[in-house]
């Protein structure tokens, strides 16, 4: 990550609730991924509210099974069913699960993202957000949020309100299949920082983002960097529980949600021991 120098954000409020298609001129994420389909030069360029702005690879989001991060991999094995791919970007994972055997309905805010996808050949890649989609795509057994977009769901708050309206969309024996990147991991200590802002103890906090690219930019969205043991607290009480973590000590790693089942109805007349 190469920090720089940045104007500050304009004081807008940034949402994540996300219920229409961006307008061409905010695309810039689907304007890097189309960029690099068609071998024209592309960066994935991250601007923060405070001036911090960082520089990625977009070719990461097209490799290959064999070059994904060791968690991604280990993560897939806990992939069953109808799957739901949620942040798709170019299908790189929807394609590894196509070859797999899998049904998988991909979703992306971006409407160029979704065009690359398809121009890959995803067979089923459609714009939409985790507030568009419901029961009209019929139920899913595995929801992927992969590639850190669980921090996708904003604030803090919102995180339960997130994994309920997944329970919703899923079969009783549903999992999901998601990441994040510790922030306390990275070497670059304005991550860290970040998080330190004000007082007490250090704790969750949504940081303020947008994609810049060329003339484009997206809308400023909030984004959570967690540490292993704060997604496992996000998750308490929201229906889903934490059934594995993936985790090699690298900056990424990987956590698997099972929903929880329901408990069996006492008899009428039984005693409760």
């Amino acid at each position: 990550m190469n920090p720089g120098e940045a104007r500050r954000a304009p004081a807008e409020t940034p949402t994540n609730d996300v219920r229409a298609p961006l307008e061409p001129s905010q695309d810039a994420y689907g304007q890097i991924l189309l960029a690099v389909l068609e071998g024209r030069e592309s960066h994935e360029i991250m601007e923060r509210d405070d001036g911090l702005v960082y520089c990625g690879d977009p070719r990461d989001y097209f490799a290959p099974f064999r070059r994904w991060p060791p968690v991604e991999r280990q993560a897939m094995r806990f992939v069953r069913g109808r799957v739901l791919d949620v942040g798709c970007a170019a299908g790189r994972v929807s394609l590894h699960l196509q070859d797999r055997g899998h049904e998988v309905v991909a979703i992306d805010v971006s409407p160029l993202a979704v065009e690359v996808a398809r121009r890959r050949g995803v067979r089923r890649a459609e714009v939409g957000s985790l507030e568009t989609v419901d029961a009209s795509s019929g139920l899913f057994d595995t929801v992927l949020i992969i590639r850190n977009n669980f921090g996708l769901v904003g604030t803090e708050g919102r995180a339960g309100s997130v994994l309920r309206r997944l329970a919703a969309i899923t079969t009783e024996r549903a999992r999901i299949v998601t990441d994040s990147v510790d922030p306390e991991r990275l070497e670059n200590p304005a991550f860290r920082t970040y998080r330190r802002r004000g007082y007490g103890p250090v704790r969750p906090r949504a940081q303020r983002f947008r994609v810049r690219w060329q003339r484009y930019a997206s809308p400023w969205f909030y984004y959570l960097m967690l540490t292993p043991a704060e997604l496992a607290r996000l998750v308490e009480g929201s229906g889903w529980s934490v059934l594995r973590v993936i985790d090699d000590g690298s900056p990424r790693f990987a956590v698997v949600l099972e929903k929880d089942r329901p408990a069996a109805p006492t008899r009428q007349g039984s005693r409760r021991p």
